[in-house]
């Protein structure tokens, strides 16, 4: 399984030149020369990879993986509730995590999502193959 499709701009929209987020069910911008399918494609690669990372943490809720990645990453990247919860089942479905119910710190009952051996696998996969196209994309990008 291909997590991270290089071809693409893994990234959605921007606000204020630094806040980006996720959404891989928006299925058009105006402003944008990459079609939907593409764009599509490469924000639910880029999502999966952030939530396996994520994930190879501790296990988490849903809500606890979006502020995660927001934290993280400086509030740079925000997760959109509407595309993160189908990610989680299209992951689990592939058997990259699984999930169970347990009782959060605010005593209510929320699904927590753990990575599989095989997500662990995968993600260590995708890890090389980002790291290889940023490597990339920065000897492009600095090319005088």
């Amino acid at each position: 399984m291909v997590l991270w499709r290089p071809a693409h701009v893994p990234l959605d929209s921007y606000r204020n030149g630094v806040h980006v987020t996720l959404d891989s069910y928006r299925t058009s911008r105006p402003d944008s020369a990459v079609t939907p399918r593409s764009q599509t494609d490469a924000l639910r690669g880029s999502l999966d990879l952030l939530v396996l990372k994520t994930l190879s943490l501790e296990p988490l809720h849903g809500w606890g993986i979006s502020q995660r990645v927001q934290q993280i990453s400086g509030g740079v990247l925000e997760v959109n509730q509407g595309s993160l919860y189908p990610a989680l089942q299209r992951l689990e479905k592939e058997g990259l995590i699984t999930s169970d119910w347990q009782t959060t710190e605010n005593n209510r009952r929320a699904r927590y999502y753990e990575l599989t051996p095989a997500g662990r696998r995968a993600l260590g996969a995708e890890l090389e193959s980002w790291r290889r196209f940023a490597a990339a994309l920065e000897l492009v990008l600095h090319t005088p």
